[in-house]
């Protein structure tokens, strides 16, 4: 093999072989797998891939919920050579017949649920449908599926006569540019497109992992939370801790912070990847409650006193992530101000990275030890990124990178694809605008496609509004837009809160109305908020919790 060291089934391959019988999957709840136990299952998909005529190159979706089973068949393919395509089960029916159809997949792997809602005729070309859950066949197009399915420890017997050892554990041979993954971003600036990941892409994303984050061990802990559709949640949350011996623990349905929080109590993870709304969560709930208590609030303006009480409250707030934690990596957006600042005072082991889809996904991170608030953290290996700008310290520009992990394209979309890699250098447009310091540390201040131009040429980030804007009382969520050349606030109050302290609606429009006061008198005149709407409900968002902006811009 030409590759070797830099084969993603090599990786996979040697972890099952050197982690034979420890644990690997869990569903709280329900199933769980050892290593030897993921390789017979892929084993057996492997036999049904081949009864369905499913070649390497040809694609498989997948539409489900969270579950060990998910994995399972995410690395059927990838061990197979055959293209995964996973698709958001938060999907309408439409949009995943229009992604089925689109990738040409041949398989389905499915939950019950879902495919109770899909109609088979607008899907001619697949072969066969298949539930994730106990690989039960809703629909078989093939005789030679419907058999070997029906058959299939029969067939696998067949195959290993005598049993099925690690010696039996042999995987295609990847090529660096050979695509393994089509993944159709939601995006919050526009629709789905297809994007296409080579295995060079994943291969890197866990290498980088494996080689930066040497203290998680095999038959560590991990809650697995994050939407294994989405490449966050997928590859660095799943795929790097499989590759190195972890035991995975799924949520299976969406994660309160509630069921969160016992689930980190039981597993006590040393690692935890999340995105920023569950963290804020815990600590908005948790922390900030008890901060506020008029004791405590004359307490930490004493010196001595303040750093013992902040060292208290960070060993609190350790205990309750499972009293095991080395570091929470955030991603998929900025951390709120507040938060951010309060997690840095404690000294507590949080690190903010950063990403795409369409590098599979990671681009920036720092360890816990080195972070700096209101950055990124630095480019990874095998990456290189670059800021056009005339002071890439001081003036935003468009962040460009290029390396191992960046996609191969948009499927049947080589406009969209033109758009962001231009030319055949390699280097890909980001779409997201940002600065670097002179350690290498990167700061996004927002996406270009977001950015405003204010009334003489300057650049307003909404984000940047938003974020002062969501620190304010009873603010839960914000969006600011441009109407018609002014700024428009558009705020969702956080209903709880006020339900609490029983507002009425005149009261809450009160309480925006000050925090408009306040918030215009922290920004420059060109980007002052000239008109605020209340929204009655959250708004619509990505499955990565990013609004859809598209939709509300008028």
């Amino acid at each position: 093999m030409g590759n070797t060291d830099k084969s993603l089934n090599l990786l996979i391959e040697n972890s099952i072989k050197g982690n034979w019988s420890r644990m690997a999957f869990a569903d709280f709840g329900g199933i769980d797998y050892r290593y030897q136990d993921v390789a017979k299952t892929i084993e057996k998909l492997h036999l049904m891939f081949e009864a369905a005529g499913v070649k390497p190159g040809d694609r498989v979706a997948i539409c489900g919920k969270n579950s060990s089973n998910w994995v399972v068949v995410l690395l059927s393919c990838l061990t197979a050579g055959v293209v995964a395509v996973p698709i958001l089960h938060e999907f309408k029916p439409d949009t995943i017949h229009h992604l089925i159809r689109h990738s040409e997949s041949k398989l389905l792997f499915v939950d019950a649920a879902i495919w109770e809602n899909l109609d088979e005729n607008s899907l001619p070309d697949l072969v066969g449908a298949i539930y994730i859950s106990e690989f039960g066949m809703p629909l078989s197009r093939s005789e030679r599926l419907t058999d070997t399915r029906n058959n299939i420890n029969e067939v696998f017997g067949k195959k290993y006569p005598y049993s099925f050892s690690r010696d039996d554990v042999k995987y295609h041979e990847d090529k660096p540019d050979e695509l393994c993954i089509i993944n159709y971003t939601s995006g919050s600036t526009g629709h789905s497109k297809g994007v296409m990941l080579p295995y060079r892409s994943l291969w890197s994303n866990i290498r980088y992992c494996l080689d930066n984050l040497t203290w998680v061990k095999p038959g560590d802990g991990i809650v697995n939370m994050l939407p294994l559709a989405h490449l966050y949640g997928m590859t660095i949350e799943t795929l790097h801790p499989f590759c190195k011996g972890c035991n995975l623990h799924f949520l299976t349905r969406l994660p309160s912070p509630k069921v969160i929080l016992k689930a980190f109590a039981d597993i006590r993870p040393k690692l935890i990847i999340t995105v920023p709304l569950i963290l804020e969560k815990i600590i908005r709930n948790k922390v900030f409650p008890m901060l506020d208590k008029p004791i405590m609030r004359v307490l930490l303006r004493i010196p001595y006193v303040d750093d013992r009480l902040l060292a208290k409250v960070k060993d609190k707030l350790i205990e309750s992530f499972g009293g095991n934690l080395v570091e929470i990596i955030v991603g998929g957006a900025p951390l709120n101000h507040e938060v951010e600042q309060f997690l840095y005072r404690i000294n507590f082991p949080v690190t903010v990275g950063y990403g795409m889809t369409e590098c599979g996904p990671l681009l920036t991170y720092a360890p816990s030890s080195v972070s700096k608030p209101g950055t990124v953290g630095r480019i990874m290996d095998r990456m290189e990124c670059r800021i056009d700008s005339p002071d890439p310290a001081e003036i935003p520009g468009n962040i460009w990178v290029k390396g191992e992990n960046v996609m191969l394209g948009y499927y049947k979309n080589r406009k969209a694809s033109k758009e962001v890699m231009p030319d055949d250098s390699g280097w890909m447009n980001t779409g997201d605008m940002g600065i670097i310091d002179e350690d290498g540390f990167i700061s996004i201040l927002g996406r270009s496609k977001t950015m405003i131009l204010g009334p003489s040429g300057q650049n307003i980030y909404p984000e940047e509004i938003e974020q002062k804007l969501n620190n304010l009382p009873y603010v839960a969520e914000s969006l600011v837009i441009d109407n018609n050349g002014e700024l428009e606030a558009l705020i969702y109050p956080d209903m709880e809160a006020c339900e609490q302290q029983k507002m009425d609606r005149e009261e809450i429009e009160n309480i925006m109305d000050q925090n408009m006061e306040l918030l215009n008198k922290e920004l420059p005149a060109y980007s002052k908020v000239k008109r605020m709407r209340i929204m009655n409900e959250e708004f619509e968002k990505t499955p990565k919790r990013s609004i859809k902006r598209f939709l509300y811009q008028p």
